[in-house]
């Protein structure tokens, strides 16, 4: 089968073509067809070393795929032949909290989504919401589940509150979708323009430019009568966390993800910013299986599509690589199966 392989880092030729020998399953496993990938910005922060967690050597890159099951081992009891299905991002992570033995990640410590076929333990794996195509089942692992474990799973999430985004990748996105289908209103941040009226098509109620201001936590005070939003989705930092934490509510929540910069970048937040707000900072780091199933559950439910920006070519993972990586994208990267 084909299958790429991360051979070496911090550049894209690193990620490299091979023939490998068709897989084959184990009593408790299952064999995928892999129809559809996408890129996430942890597959560029493994590339460039600055991921928190070491690939594997020559490990198969991408955690988010979708495909349909071709070959089961004799023990497996959860799917059947033709099942379409999506790994969980932390394998073994079924529920309830994270721990240290939990951290395998594929695309990472195990083979990911990037090649015509995978193996997978039959626990790994979650059926996809019919209504979606390949490509768009192929978004949900990492971006989706980081998105619906910052919003659904917020303390303040509650119909009718405010919640704020900022820019328009695979996360913000999802978060602005899922905030919709609770209920809240949504103020989306974009640093380019011509994103503005994709956003309101969307369904933002609002739409601020954050390259235009350097105090835009004032203005999205103002559009909510000084009170401030609910809960802010903090994916730019860290240089955007002290404006978000100016628009916070007094009690409002900001959650932080991985932030740009990796092991390097640091957080310093303004003493008075800091002195005037109650707001507290969640950690997100994607979800278990069952915040994989749960959002699925309310995908399906709400007939929700994850928005793509577009779609390559199996053998052209490089190129699909490249554009990610220009970071002017509105939604998914997607690559094909092969």
């Amino acid at each position: 089968m084909k299958a790429y392989q991360l051979e070496s880092f911090n550049k894209i030729e690193g990620i490299v073509l091979r023939q490998r020998d068709e897989p084959h399953c184990g009593p408790t496993e299952i064999l995928v067809r892999v129809r559809a990938m996408s890129l996430n910005r942890r597959d560029a922060m493994i590339l460039e070393q600055s991921y928190p967690l070491p690939a594997r050597p020559n490990v198969v890159p991408l955690s988010d795929g979708a495909g349909e099951i071709v070959a089961v081992g004799s023990g497996v009891t959860r799917f059947k032949l033709g099942d379409r299905v999506t790994g969980s991002y932390f394998a073994r992570w079924r529920d309830g909290r994270l721990s240290a033995d939990l951290v395998d990640q594929l695309g990472c410590t195990l083979d990911g989504m990037l090649a015509e076929y995978i193996v997978m333990d039959e626990q790994w794996a979650v059926p996809v919401p019919a209504h979606l195509s390949w490509e768009e089942a192929a978004t949900l692992t990492c971006a989706g589940v980081t998105a619906w474990s910052a919003v659904a799973k917020s303390s303040t999430m509650t119909a009718g509150n405010t919640v704020l985004t900022l820019g328009t990748g695979g996360v913000s996105l999802f978060a602005l979708q899922f905030a919709k289908m609770l209920g809240c209103r949504v103020i989306a941040a974009t640093s380019r323009e011509e994103k503005a009226e994709r956003l309101r098509q969307l369904g933002a109620d609002q739409v601020i430019n954050y390259a235009s201001s350097s105090d835009w936590g004032k203005q999205v005070r103002e559009l909510t009568g000084g009170r401030g939003v609910d809960l802010v989705v903090e994916t730019i930092g860290p240089d955007t966390i002290e404006q978000s934490l100016i628009a916070s509510a007094l009690y409002g929540e900001i959650v932080l993800l991985i932030t740009r910069g990796g092991k390097t970048s640091k957080i310093e937040i303004d003493g008075a910013a800091w002195a005037g707000s109650l707001a507290a900072i969640r950690r997100v780091f994607v979800g278990s299986r069952a915040d994989l199933e749960a959002m699925n559950g309310a995908i399906a439910a709400h007939r929700l599509r994850p928005v793509i920006d577009r779609v390559f070519p199996f053998d052209r993972a490089h190129e699909a690589y490249r554009y990610f990586l220009q970071g002017n994208t509105f939604g998914k990267v997607v690559i094909q199966g092969a």
